[in-house]
């Protein structure tokens, strides 16, 4: 089966890529079809620049939930609200990189025009709108049991948690101390990042009608998973170019984004270092900007921060070990390390002795 040909570097592709032809062929084939359908109400307000938003990418978050979902029903047909959650799952997602791009004024998204870059702020918002709106009623088409209603809460609760999570990442003050800089950016992390990835393990268990306590284990790995990721990409801001990432590098620099390995950068670095004015706002020039993240990469922040990452990957893990054995663990247990390991090495190749939970 052909899946996503344009799936966005930057992450273990091959091994996803192998999850979706080996594991989960028929739901994505049934993921695709539902997409179609909830898309075709808002066509005549969309370009391809969201199509493409869409229908790129890795859809890891769907990839969760339907493997969640599995872990716990087994091989057959899933119910189809799993397959309709797993579609508004990524629609929230899709909603809030529109919402970021703004935000940031980002004009790439994928490697591609943002859509706030290709059709304006005003439109942008209002299309990240209408994708909000339309996940929340593709979870709440999908309600059948009291379960599903809870369910509903618990997503609205996590759209919440993102606002504010993105409210917080804009209040960071460059003033505190290094303490205060690491506690307020774990903070923003678990709200803007890792509860969405919560979110797909949770729903997952939950659609597919599995026990309370088992869905909250696979939130659980769910958002530690997705600070992992979150960790992951503030490294490979640093460390890789627009070809990996889809997006330019050293922004969150350029931008005096407090991320991990510049919050330890800057501790290592010191107040007066032209990288530490940098991301307290002071103006420079490309120049400057390259000089500064080569400062920074020579730093041991990058590597403290990856330590932290993988921290938390094993910790992920740990939450899967009470689930029965088999091939769907096995496949959330390997993105894990997919997560950790990126820019990916050879699927199924690591020694086996890296991988252990501590």
């Amino acid at each position: 089966m052909i899946v996503d040909a344009e799936a966005a570097p930057g992450m273990g592709t091959g091994t996803l890529q192998q999850v979706w032809q080996d594991l989960l062929a028929e739901d994505l084939v049934r993921y695709r079809q539902v997409l179609e359908e909830v898309l075709r109400p808002q066509a005549e307000y969309l370009t391809p620049t969201e199509y493409a938003l869409h229908r790129r990418g890795k859809k890891l978050r769907p990839m969760l939930l339907l493997l969640a979902a599995r872990m716990v029903h087994g091989t057959g047909r899933l119910p189809d609200k799993v397959v309709n959650g797993a579609v508004s799952l990524e629609m929230l997602h899709v909603a809030t990189l529109i919402h970021d791009d703004v935000v940031d004024d980002s004009s790439l998204r994928r490697g591609l025009p943002s859509v706030n870059a290709a059709r304006g702020t005003h439109t942008a918002v209002l299309i990240g709108d209408l994708q909000f709106v339309q996940a929340i009623r593709g979870f709440v088409d999908g309600i059948d049991a009291q379960r599903d209603i809870d369910l509903v809460r618990t997503v609205l609760d996590t759209a919440f948690r993102v606002c504010c999570g993105e409210l917080d990442e804009l209040r960071t003050d460059p003033a505190w101390d290094t303490e205060a800089l690491l506690a307020h950016y774990w903070r923003t992390v678990e709200r803007k990042t890792a509860v969405l990835f919560g979110l797909a393990c949770e729903a997952g268990v939950t659609l597919a009608d599995g026990r309370t306590r088992d869905a909250r284990r696979a939130g659980f790995y769910g958002r530690r998973l997705g600070r992992a990721f979150q960790v992951m990409d503030d490294i490979l801001d640093l460390t890789h170019d627009q070809h990996t990432t889809g997006k330019p590098p050293c922004t969150d620099l350029a931008r005096g984004r407090w991320s991990l390995p510049l919050i330890h950068a800057a501790h290592e670095l010191g107040p007066a270092h032209p990288a530490t004015r940098i991301l307290r706002g002071e103006a420079h020039d490309d120049a400057q900007l390259r000089a500064a993240a080569c400062a920074v990469r020579a730093t041991g922040a990058c590597a403290t921060a990856y330590a932290q990452a993988r921290n938390q990957a094993l910790d992920a893990l740990t939450h899967l070990q009470p689930f029965p054995p088999g091939v769907y663990r096995d496949a959330l247990a390997e993105i894990a390390w997919d997560v950790v390991d990126r820019p990916p090495q050879p699927p199924y190749q690591r020694p086996a002795t890296d991988r252990t939970p501590a």
